[in-house]
This record gives C-alpha cells, structure tokens and sequence, in this order.
C-alpha cells in the first residue's frame, strides 16, 4: 500500500497505474474484440467509437476533478480539447500519408492502432523530458509561450504546402537500405519473399509499415506544438500526459469520420492559431502582469472552447455547399 500511495512526479502511483491500466485495456478492447478482423469502418461506426472514446476521456476528466480537485479538473479538460482540436490537422496528413502509399481503408484503422500505440511512448518520452527541463529551469516556459505565439502568427498568416511524403529522407532511407515490397501483403509490416539473387525466403518490410513509419514522424512533429501547449497550461506532468494520450486515442476512430470531410474544416486553422497564440499569452500575463498568479483555469478553458467550438461552427457554416453535392452555388 505505501508503494501505490507513494507520489511520482507529483501524483500517487495508482493514478498512475490506473490510468495506464484504462490505456491498456481500451487498446485491447479495440484490438482484441471490436477489430480483430480487418474491415473498413464506415462513417457511422467511426462517429459512435468516437463519442465512446470522448465519453471516456471526459468521465475520466471528472474522475480527475474528483480526486485531484477542480483546478486540474479544468486544466485537463482545456488540455484535452486544445490536443482534440489540433489532432484534426493530423487527419489531412495522415489521409495524404495513406494515400501515397496507396493503403486501402480496411488496412487503415490497424496501421493507426499500432500507431497510436507507437505515440503513447514517444509522446511520454517527451513530456518526461519536458517536465524535468520546466522543473529545473522555469525560465524554459517563456521559451514555450514563445514559441507559441510565434507559431499562431505563423499560422494566421502563412500559406499552407502539401507535404511531399514520397521525397520524405527516412522513406528514401529505409527504401534504399532496407528490402520493401512493392505490394501490400494484407494487414501484415513484415513478410517472407523470395531473394532475387537466391531464391531463398528472406524478411522485408511492406507499403503498410513504411506508411506507419511515416504517421509516427508525422506526430513527432505535431507533439512540438501540443506538447508546450498543455505545458503553458500546467506543468503538472500527470495532467499533461493523460490530457493528450485521452485525445489521441480517439483520433483512429475519429479518422474515418473527418477524413472525407476535413476540408469543411478549413476555419479551424485560424482557431487554432488564436489558441495557441491565447495559451501562450497567458504565460506572460499571469508571470508579468498578475504579478506571480495563476491565470483562472476557468477563463482559460472558457476561450480555449469558445475558440475552437467559433472555428468549427464558421468551418461548417461557411462549407456547408460543398456537403451538399447537388447543390450550386448562387
């Protein structure tokens, strides 16, 4: 009992545990039962494995609230809804992704699994690591809010560029160094084929693992932004973890449902560069100007919804003929 009760990173290591234990058992849930045969999921099962997983992540918001009191209550869930909103960007590029390595949709939803699995232990390796650098030196958060804000600028401005998977350097590496089939071999990332040379049954590696490869480098470079995000609201290593792997674990499920549709989503850019621009803000604010105080949680989540559900709701209402096929524009 004193090993579970005793504090990690500030929070007893049965939070911990029980929160790695629900991981693990949503993982096997989805794998083992739900998935065990490889089908495309249509749009209707993706949005009620979506609301399943979103129901999760806010009972277990509440959970946090209850436990650890309102304060990280509401850090969690402006945490959770800023990594939702911003996982909706990785949708276009993980649809690109897909695309370019011509993976049929009933191969898709295992590829994301084991990717998911995959950012469970980077984005964990990160935040470990950024919570001992915020710790030792609190001066970094500035770097972080600057960041931020530098980022939502950019974003507010800047022209977007399609991405070049196919010119990506670790593709190029892998495919000149490594044996890659041409073909998919179903839900399999490594298969047996014949040596040109010998005959003999070798190992190599399949469009379906390069097109993991390529996801999971894609969210390395999606976690600079969310991680100092949900840093600039806490620097409570627990709310930061959990708040982002509970968005990233419905994004699978989400994926079938916006990918079809991520272009009426168009506004939410700007949203979200807003957000960061207010999360980085806040930072400065509260150090500077409030004189050492915390910014209200509250407030915080308030404009950090506000904003998100604005972007949405324009994306929507601004997009809403091309929904409609038959419908032309007057």
């Amino acid at each position: 009992m004193e090993f579970l009760t005793a504090d990690w990173l500030g929070t007893p290591i049965w939070f911990w545990l029980s929160f790695l234990g629900l991981v693990a058992a949503l993982t096997a849930f989805d794998l083992g039962i739900l998935h065990r045969e490889d089908k495309e999921m249509g749009i209707a099962e993706s949005l009620r494995l979506s609301a399943f997983y979103i129901g999760i992540a806010l009972v277990f918001g509440a959970f946090v609230w209850w436990q650890k009191g309102p304060e990280d209550g509401l850090q969690y869930y402006t945490g959770f809804f800023i990594e939702k909103a911003l996982s909706i960007d990785n949708v276009f590029v993980i649809s690109l992704i897909f695309g370019t390595f011509a993976i049929p949709p009933r191969y898709q939803y295992r590829a994301l699994l084991w990717g998911i699995i995959a950012v469970i232990l980077l984005r964990g390796l990160m935040i470990a690591a950024g919570a001992a650098v915020v710790e030792q030196w609190h001066w970094v958060l500035y770097i972080f809010a600057g960041f931020l804000v530098l980022t939502g600028i950019k974003m507010l401005f800047g022209t977007d560029k399609p991405a070049d998977i196919a010119s990506n350097p670790v593709v190029r590496w892998i495919s000149t160094h490594m044996r890659v089939t041409n073909e998919l071999h179903d839900q399999h990332f490594f298969v047996r084929v014949p040596d040109n040379a010998t005959g003999k049954l070798v190992w190599a590696i399949t469009p379906l693992f390069l097109a993991l490869v390529v996801i999971n480098l894609a969210d390395l470079v999606f976690a600079v932004d969310s991680v100092p995000a949900i840093f600039a609201i806490t620097t409570d290593t627990f709310i930061v973890y959990t708040s982002n792997i509970m968005a990233i674990l419905g994004l699978r499920a989400l994926y079938f449902a916006l990918a079809a549709m991520v272009h009426r989503f168009h506004y939410l850019k700007y949203a979200l560069a807003l957000v960061l621009v207010f999360i980085g803000g806040k930072i400065f604010v509260a150090d500077f100007l409030l004189d050492g105080g915390k910014f209200p949680p509250l407030l915080s989540l308030g404009v950090t919804a506000a904003l998100i559900a604005g972007g949405v709701l324009t994306s929507l209402w601004k997009t809403r003929e091309t929904a409609e096929p038959g419908t032309a524009a007057t």
